[in-house]
């Protein structure tokens, strides 16, 4: 399968191939999330004024179950853990992996359990970037990058809890599990044998927290989430020397999201 480069398009500002930091990306994810929930506070107030405090929340509470959208923005990586051959070796001083940007889009199902606990289904097609960045010894010799690029159809599972309502404000936990498939994998390609290779398939275990903001129709509620791999993702090929240095690759996300319910 050819793997299209769809992070090419976005042309970031700099130097190709400039890595941005995984700590200093986060922090502007989490400055967007402020910003959007922000930029609808006026609105809210004011919707609430206008009504004289009828609150919206007690018509969505009232609610068994409901649906909705889910938009995203993600920052995915591996943690990797070396091999001993990789201490042996003399072709790579360092194997690392380098954060990659990504975005989800995705469809909200949730169901009311009692007043403060929700079960939610949300399945997502996810276009996610992570690489591994080989370097060998020495001031002059370039490094050795293995692009992942993978488009994620993901299935998590979820509970919720929300806290008291204020006015129609409501502050949440959410924890669970996912499944993932890869249906971008390059992994069965003969293009690939030359190539270390990470499974298609995955579990990964999910919390964040987030804030409801209930409007006359709809519920508006940015949520960050870290997803954590479970399995080992890495196929080893003892005839690859860039697999043997490596012992176990598990699967990290970061994940801003803006869901729209009702």
């Amino acid at each position: 399968m050819r793997t299209t480069y769809a992070w090419n398009m976005l042309n970031l500002h700099g130097r190709k191939g400039a890595v941005i930091p995984c700590k200093t990306t986060s922090a502007a994810l989490a400055v967007f999330l402020l910003l959007a929930a922000s930029s609808l506070l006026p609105m809210h107030l004011h919707a609430q004024r206008a009504q004289g405090h009828n609150f919206n929340y007690k018509d969505f509470q009232a609610k068994p179950y409901y649906f909705g959208i889910s938009l995203g923005l993600n920052q995915s990586d591996f943690k990797i853990f070396h091999s001993k051959d990789f201490i042996r070796n003399d072709s790579f001083s360092q194997a690392q992996s380098v954060t990659g940007p990504g975005f989800n889009l995705g469809i909200v199902s949730n169901l009311k359990i009692g007043e403060y606990f929700d079960i939610r289904f949300l399945p997502t097609l996810s276009f996610v970037e992570r690489n591994i960045k080989y370097t060998p010894p020495g001031e002059n010799m370039l490094p050795l990058t293995r692009r992942v690029e993978s488009v994620f159809v993901e299935m998590p599972f979820h509970v919720r809890y929300k806290s008291v309502a204020y006015h129609d404000f409501r502050l949440f936990l959410v924890a669970g599990v996912k499944y993932v498939f890869d249906v971008a994998s390059d992994s069965r390609t003969r293009q690939a044998a030359g190539l270390v290779k990470i499974s298609p398939t995955d579990f990964q275990f999910e919390y964040g927290a987030g804030i409801q903001f209930f409007f006359p129709y709809f519920i508006f509620s940015p949520e960050f989430k870290i997803s954590q791999g479970l399995n080992n993702v890495l196929i080893f090929n003892d005839d690859l020397q860039q697999s043997t240095v490596l012992e176990k690759v598990l699967s990290r996300t970061f994940t801003i999201s803006l869901h729209f319910e009702g």
